[in-house]
């Protein structure tokens, strides 16, 4: 197969990662891809959101399949040009990704197809937003309608701070992804991430995980893209698979597809594992990233079957996939100024040293210099993968991997796990 695959990320260089390995691949091409990408296939100058460019692209390559990574490629409607053009793609139109591109959506849908969440309420001016928070006890949830990379969600912890939130979002922070807020009653429990491959009528688990969205150790600081992840999770017991499943991901996949948008890709539902149960967070139409590279370390089965599946309506004929008997962890290494504006040029040192089979380092924010030095280019610049026969094996290993690699003004949480293994008080907000 000659497969596309759009992004720039650690995510994607997990994906491309995996697909690389796959006895059918004939030819990969990455758009605009990283330097850890160009290990493993073409690459191409063309962003994630251009759509035409990217189709044009597609059909220069002869592609037999187009796999979107990031959430700027379906909002921008590359899988319905690519529908047009024939062309198989892995990743949802933008009418069924608006499940992650609008915030204000999703509530709506989920209330309306009785989906499991918290009280919520969308606003356009500050003072109905304020007024509305004045009914929740604190924390606060204030969060951006559209897509703002993970970073538009304020869990705040008093009046002020949800009110001053509000303010950002609204003043134009955000962009256009600002001009609405979503303020959502919080919800107790555990974070969760659980994912579902959909071909249109099939679906498929694929796969969960746990992140952590906190800048700093203790689950401290703003909210970022992610600063680590771990699979399995053990707070998704069969038991909570089930009822996600049953509860979330089918009403929704159901739901989208009775709304005119059949869904086909992959269905990130992050949840809240609660008392009563599973409770929605947030849909997302693309794979988690940081999770995206754990479950990537994890996977057994040939991933290239799956994608194609999806994007041709023929995930019935496929088994579930096969996964390793290991634990795997993530640990992503951020740019001096993260989440905030990062600073960028810095000389990475030691990314690229061999770390052994069960350790692979993911590009992010990386840019190869003209003389052939790695340097930073983004906020996320690298993901520290390792997988063990345990977490804790598998943790060790990453963070030796990490200790070797030399990121001028960097940063990284050193408690990544910490849930699973227990070896660490839960912070207050």
């Amino acid at each position: 197969m000659k497969v596309l695959l759009v992004g720039s990320g650690g995510r994607e260089h997990a994906l491309a990662w995996k697909i690389a390995r796959s006895p059918l691949l004939k030819r990969l091409v990455c758009a605009p891809g990283n330097p850890g990408m160009a290990m493993l296939g073409e690459i191409r100058d063309t962003t994630a959101d251009d759509a035409e460019g990217q189709v044009a692209l597609a059909r220069e390559v002869g592609a037999d399949l187009v796999v979107l990574g990031p959430e700027t490629a379906i909002a921008a409607g590359l899988a319905d040009r690519l529908s047009v053009a024939g062309i198989p793609c892995f990743g949802p139109t933008a009418g069924a990704g608006r499940l992650e591109s609008s915030k204000a959506f999703a509530k709506a849908f989920a209330q309306r197809h009785g989906i499991p969440s918290g009280r919520f309420g969308v606003f356009g001016e500050a003072g109905p937003a304020k007024a509305f928070l004045a009914g929740f006890d604190p924390p606060f949830v204030v969060k951006a309608d559209g897509l703002a990379a993970g970073k538009g969600v304020v869990v705040a912890t008093t009046l002020d701070e949800a009110e001053a939130a509000v303010d950002d979002a609204l003043g134009g922070r955000f962009g256009a992804a600002g001009a609405r807020v979503v303020i959502e009653a919080f919800m107790e429990g555990e974070i969760a991430s659980l994912f579902a491959l959909c071909d249109g009528e099939t679906n498929l688990l694929f796969g969960g995980a746990q992140d952590h969205k906190r800048a700093y150790e203790g689950e401290r600081g703003p909210n970022t893209g992610g600063m680590g992840a771990y699979s399995p999770a053990p707070v998704l017991s069969d038991r909570t698979v089930e009822a996600a499943r049953s509860q979330l991901i089918e009403p929704a996949l159901a739901g989208i597809a009775a709304e005119g948008a059949p869904y086909r890709g992959v269905l990130f539902c992050e949840m809240m594992v609660s008392a009563e149960g599973p409770r929605l967070i947030e849909f997302n139409a693309r794979f988690g990233d940081p999770e995206c590279q754990v479950l990537m370390m994890r996977l057994n089965s040939d991933i290239l079957p799956y994608l194609s599946a999806a994007a041709t309506g023929r995930l019935a004929r496929l088994p579930a996939p096969e996964w390793r008997e290991e634990a795997a962890i993530c640990v992503v290494l951020a740019a001096e100024g993260y989440p905030g504006q990062p600073s960028t040029g810095q000389v990475i040192a030691g990314a690229e040293a061999d770390f052994g089979e069960a350790v692979t380092v993911f590009h992010a924010g990386t840019a190869r210099r003209a003389d052939g030095a790695l340097i930073v280019s983004g906020g996320r610049v690298l993901n520290v993968c390792a997988r063990g026969p345990t977490l804790a094996a598998a943790r060790d290993l990453a963070y030796r991997a990490v200790d070797h690699i030399d990121l001028p003004g960097g940063f990284h949480r050193r408690d990544i796990g910490w849930r699973a293994l227990g070896d660490r008080p839960p912070a207050r907000l």
